[in-house]
């Protein structure tokens, strides 16, 4: 739905509400034409229904208006003495086309002095939530946003299990698309597993004013461009999204529009020089670590590496053992000889599993072994006089990798060694060939809304033959700081600007072994409470809270035991 026909459904909406209630304001002492009238019309109605003039904005903005449609058509009947539940499921359940058998039908008179009070304690409550809904929801989309780091794409920077608030004004909230909708929930209703919202009508794109603009090596929430997954980890027919309901990631900013990107050796540079990433930005990398004596899994753990396999050779495995194991995830593999060997993540063998499986075990320690980490950690691993290198593990430039941008027999990069690539940019033109068309060719067709067709050297946009294109909004590329385990820009290329949902600011909770279940969680209690940006390792200000917060509790007993005092 374009802007044109955005404005004819507002003004269809117009239309509905003046046959259905013209009536209605005129035996409140109104005028017949005051219902005809946008935006006035809603202003006389909280006139009517005595609320306040403030709830004619709730009403055009967009997912709150869902909300505050039934709480109006609920007013209205009321104003008119339908206070029955029957007249209130009545006039949701018709969508309030129950106000036009009022209006047309019924002889119905207006309460001049009707109580805003609920009249049950059921109906206090059921107003309260409503309203908290209505608040929640409104700086849910458009301030403030909940969200929790699912995957290790930026480890160490952001950890699995880091509860975030992601802010919405800093870029500018993005106004949502998607009108109907289930509030503050995205793609899916939980526990039904059905889809939360409907296709149309959307909105065009638009964003509220921020006071940032996305900065090179900012941390960005952005909806996934490649999202066509109904449900993660499930092998099903690919779904089309609307842009707000695409599953949201966290990446870094590496290039802004108009940048040059190159990846050297696993090294981003940009404009032809070396990407300069804030203090608090930890890049990790798998290395390969060299030792005559062997590498320990102890000094390994030791240093905080991650992504990295145990070896144990067992005395012996009878089935039942192998088959236990293996329902535990793990693998067992036949080494040289024959014999079985269990192989297990960096976290080992549960001590647990040895005990009841009665194993026993050998962990092998070989010269070269493979693991993901920091430069930080690098360099505490090569302090240990065991070791003697530690390698930066990279794929050879000019080799093709996996499923790389723009995946094009054009293009050989890998991850490790990628580009020079140009970040389109709104209004800048760019040469269009069977060459140059890889590159551009998910924008032109997928985010600019165009017919891209190749025919031999000829390349076809919207039917005639195309030499130049030029972008009509602003991409970025976006990465992960866990360089070699993170899917991103390298992956399925440019971000648009209409994908960017918000900046992460603030961790407020923190767990470790998120992933393996609420009842092995365990807090990271430095991460509380901390900022996401800013320099120097991150500062907890939980403590400062719980003053705060003890302070207010030990103000307010002492507020309402001095005025019981005053009162007797």
């Amino acid at each position: 739905m374009n802007t044109t026909q955005w404005i004819i459904f507002i003004l269809i909406v117009q239309v509905i509400h003046f046959l259905g209630t013209w009536k209605l304001y005129i035996k409140a002492g109104r005028k017949a034409w005051e219902a005809a009238v946008p935006i006035y019309n809603g202003i006389v109605l909280m006139k009517i229904i005595k609320r306040p003039k403030w709830w004619v904005v709730l009403l055009f903005i967009p997912i709150i208006n869902l909300l505050m449609f039934p709480v109006v058509w609920v007013e209205t009947i009321r104003s008119f003495g339908k206070n029955k539940i029957w007249d209130t499921w009545l006039v949701i359940l018709t969508l309030g086309f129950y106000i036009y058998y009022l209006n047309y039908v019924e002889d119905v008179q207006y309460v001049q002095d009707r109580s805003l009070k609920p009249r049950s304690a059921l109906g206090e409550w059921v107003s309260s939530i409503v309203f908290a809904i209505v608040a929640a929801t409104f700086v849910h989309t458009y301030f403030i946003q909940p969200y929790v780091i699912p995957t290790g794409s930026l480890e160490r920077t952001l950890r699995v299990g880091d509860f975030l608030f992601v802010s919405k004004m800093h870029y500018g909230a993005r106004v949502p698309m998607t009108t109907i909708a289930v509030p503050m929930v995205h793609d899916t209703i939980p526990g039904l597993g059905i889809r939360s919202y409907l296709n149309k009508p959307q909105l065009p794109y638009m964003r509220l004013p921020g006071f940032q603009k996305v900065k090179r090596t900012d941390l960005v929430v952005i909806s996934w461009p490649a999202d066509t997954v109904r449900v993660f980890f499930k092998a099903e027919e690919a779904v089309k999204k609307p842009i707000d309901k695409k599953s949201n990631y966290v990446k870094r900013c590496t290039a802004v529009p108009g940048d040059s990107l190159e990846i050297i050796n696993g090294r981003v540079h940009i404009n032809g020089e070396p990407l300069q990433l804030p203090d608090r930005a930890k890049l990790m990398f798998n290395r390969i670590v060299y030792s005559q004596k062997g590498v320990s899994s102890k000094l390994l753990n030791e240093v905080g590496a991650d992504d990295f396999f145990r070896f144990y050779v067992p005395a012996g495995l009878t089935q039942n053992q192998i088959n236990i194991l293996r329902q535990y995830g793990y693998q067992i593999v036949a080494d040289e000889s024959g014999k079985p060997k269990i192989i297990t993540d960096e976290e080992g063998l549960p001590i647990e599993l040895i005990r009841q499986l009665r194993l026993s075990l050998k962990e092998e320690t070989p010269k070269q072994r493979i693991a993901n980490m920091t430069d930080e950690m690098v360099r505490k691993l090569e302090q240990h006089a065991s070791i003697d290198s530690v390698v930066m593990e990279v794929e050879p430039a000019g080799k093709a990798g996996y499923k790389t941008f723009p995946q094009s027999p054009f293009y050989q990069w890998n991850t490790d060694n990628f580009g020079p690539i140009y970040i389109p940019e709104k209004g800048a033109t760019v040469e269009i060939n069977k060459k140059t068309i890889p590159l551009y060719k998910k924008v032109i067709r997928d985010y600019e809304h165009n017919d891209v067709v190749v025919k031999g050297d000829q390349v076809f946009i919207n039917g005639k033959e195309a030499h130049s294109y030029t972008f009509k909004q602003d991409y970025y590329w976006m990465m992960g700081d866990n360089r070699d385990h993170s899917e991103d820009s390298r992956a399925w290329g440019y971000v648009p600007e209409n994908h960017i949902v918000g900046k992460p600011v603030f961790i407020w909770m923190s767990f470790d072994n998120f992933d393996k279940g609420i009842a092995k969680w365990r807090p990271r209690w430095d991460r509380f409470f901390t900022t996401v940006g800013g320099s120097g390792e991150p500062v907890s200000y939980l403590k400062y809270f719980l003053m705060l917060l003890a302070g207010w509790f030990i103000f307010d007993f002492f507020r309402k035991r001095k005025k019981s005092n005053s009162k007797s």
